[in-house]
């Protein structure tokens, strides 16, 4: 699997397609590594030039702001900017729909401005200029539903590229009766990832995945690491781990072109 760093690019005077933004998640939690090596995986495969951060990567700040310490937030994303800009950074790709929205619509007001671009998008893009190929017989039978990240979908309207995806996998993409602008969040959000509920408060990732089992799928499929957290801790609530898997969309198309 190869992996360049934006270091290692600079020393060679290059500057790589893209800066694949991996995000805290998919740097040090179990489960969200596999998602970033499927986006990998797929960036090779379709011979994408790009680069990581690598240790020079922090925090976006997201979850700091979200709890309502902006002196932190500041001091972080004043950091990333820094580190960004002195790699003459252009373009940005990111499995995590909270970086996503953060170095997008945060960043810019504070000195860093770039293209930023969700991992469903950018695949989507590959696709349309014949960069990849999605096999659609190894899901084939599959009965699947999208999960919408609130960071995604309705903070910044991106609907159509996860399903445009899932629907090129050939699948029989079946949707919640909350989808779209109407979908519950999965609990995680506004850093609640990092807290218990409190006292008389509702598991909402209960609630959301009570939402996808009600289409009786196979697979339900997400496109942000704290998203697949909360919908699998909700499949093995209702004791349904054994029937119903939880995918990012990378991991799917990886796992449909057998890489």
């Amino acid at each position: 699997m190869i992996v360049k760093t934006m270091a290692e690019y600079f020393a060679e005077g290059k500057q790589p397609e893209i800066l694949f933004w991996v995000g805290s998640a998919g740097s040090y939690d179990d489960r969200a590594k596999k998602i970033t090596k499927a986006f990998v995986k797929i960036l090779n495969k379709a011979n994408v030039q790009f680069a990581v951060l690598g240790t020079e990567e922090s925090s976006t700040g997201d979850a700091a702001k979200r709890a309502g310490n902006e002196f932190l937030f500041q001091m972080q994303a004043m950091m990333n900017i820094e580190v960004l800009n002195g790699y003459e950074v252009k373009k940005i790709v990111t499995c995590d729909p909270h970086s996503y929205n953060t170095i997008q619509n945060e960043y810019p007001s504070l000195g860093g401005k770039y293209e930023v671009y969700h991992h469903t998008q950018f695949i989507q893009q590959l696709v349309k200029d014949g960069r990849l190929e999605i096999d659609n017989e190894t899901l084939q039978s599959k009965r699947v539903t999208f999960h919408d990240p609130c960071y995604l979908g309705r903070a910044n309207k991106v609907y159509e590229s996860p399903r445009d995806l899932i629907r090129r996998l050939g699948v029989n993409l079946t949707e919640m009766k909350r989808n779209k602008s109407t979908a519950l969040c999965c609990g995680a959000g506004g850093a609640q990832m990092f807290k218990e509920p409190e006292k008389g408060d509702m598991d909402i990732n209960i609630l959301r995945t009570k939402d996808a089992l009600e289409t009786k799928p196979n697979i339900i499929a997400t496109g942000c690491p704290y998203c697949n957290t909360m919908m699998t801790d909700g499949i093995k609530f209702h004791e349904k781990e054994d029937q119903v898997l939880v995918k990012d969309i990378a991991e799917l198309i990886a796992e449909a072109n057998n890489l």
